[in-house]
């Protein structure tokens, strides 16, 4: 039977930030903004480029405001930042971001570990965001991202009617879209098909991305799954760096060139100039020397079969 896909999907990089976060080096502003610049030059149009949480909690991220303010002038590049709370929120306004999402974890006990509030204080801070948002006539999308959709390592089970119900309350407390993520890399292709449909029922257009972690080797597997339910746009990172520093023995996000080449081979048009985006994710490898990295691509390069293929 022939698998039908859609005829493109979007890869949202979120190395500058998730990835950056998960690591000790702290990569200075220039060489992040020539990372943005080569990213765009690779096709990339959606990166996240950072958090606006205390730098003296996440000193890797402290230059995101002024990130924020580069990337807003690159053509064609919308940028997003996470948002812990309502402060962070009224930053991202201020440099008139494209998106800002706010994280909720459907575990109880990640959500106190991650950011002190339970998941329905999350859910009234994302009302208060839509507030301001309002207020400022700013054009800011909200996103409510709900992680550790399919378990979590503190917690263990997370009920599939818990990741639903917040998912629904997100939405009713003001948020544009939603999305999904296996924050802990518990996820597999059968319960991501199992749970996305259900999501997509329940959320409609406004679901709008799933987001991976390779903890256990099925990223990619596991957005195989999301895509043939028609999901279009999936969250990953140069190199696979980042993950969660509650998932121990993590092996970071979805690797952006080993995903932007599956899609290429399947036909699902991207956007990405795969020879551009390997050369940036070797920069960048070069910049974190010491530092863990993933993936497959980088290893073996292209198949000579490639260019012919993706012509086809």
């Amino acid at each position: 039977m022939a698998v039908r896909l859609p005829p493109r999907a979007i890869i949202r990089e979120v190395g500058l930030r998730d990835g950056l976060q998960s690591i000790t080096t702290v990569l200075p502003t220039e060489r992040k903004k020539q990372w943005l610049r080569d990213a765009v030059a690779a096709g990339q149009t959606e990166i996240e480029v950072g958090s606006f949480v205390p730098p003296k909690l996440m000193p890797q991220l402290a230059d995101t405001a002024e990130l924020l303010a580069y990337a807003k002038t690159l053509p064609g590049l919308s940028a997003s930042v996470l948002v812990p709370n309502l402060k962070g929120a009224e930053r991202a306004l201020e440099g008139d971001a494209d998106l800002m999402l706010l994280p909720l974890s459907a575990s109880h006990a990640h959500s106190l570990a991650n950011l002190r509030k339970t998941p329905d204080e999350v859910v009234a801070e994302l009302g208060r965001i839509r507030a301001a948002r309002d207020a400022s006539g700013r054009k800011t999308l909200i996103e409510g991202g709900v992680g550790t959709a399919f378990g979590c390592t503190i917690q263990g089970e997370v009920k599939t009617s818990e990741v639903l119900r917040l998912m629904q309350a997100l939405l009713d407390a003001g948020a544009d879209r939603v999305s999904l993520a296996d924050t802990v890399g518990y996820a597999d292709p059968y319960a991501v098909s199992t749970l996305f449909e259900q999501a997509l029922k329940l959320a409609g257009d406004r679901f709008c991305c799933g987001h991976f972690h390779d903890t256990r080797g099925l990223a990619l597997a596991n957005s195989f799954a999301a895509l043939q339910l028609g999901v279009t746009r999936f969250d990953a990172s140069l190199a696979g760096i980042g993950g969660c520093p509650h998932a121990p023995g993590a092996s970071g996000n979805t690797s952006t060139e080993d995903l932007a080449f599956m899609l290429s081979s399947m036909k699902v048009d991207s956007g990405i100039h795969l020879p551009k985006l390997l050369a940036l994710r070797a920069q960048v490898a070069g910049w974190l020397e010491g530092e863990q990295t993933h993936g497959a691509l980088w290893r073996a390069g292209l198949p000579k079969t490639f260019a012919a293929s993706a012509a086809q």
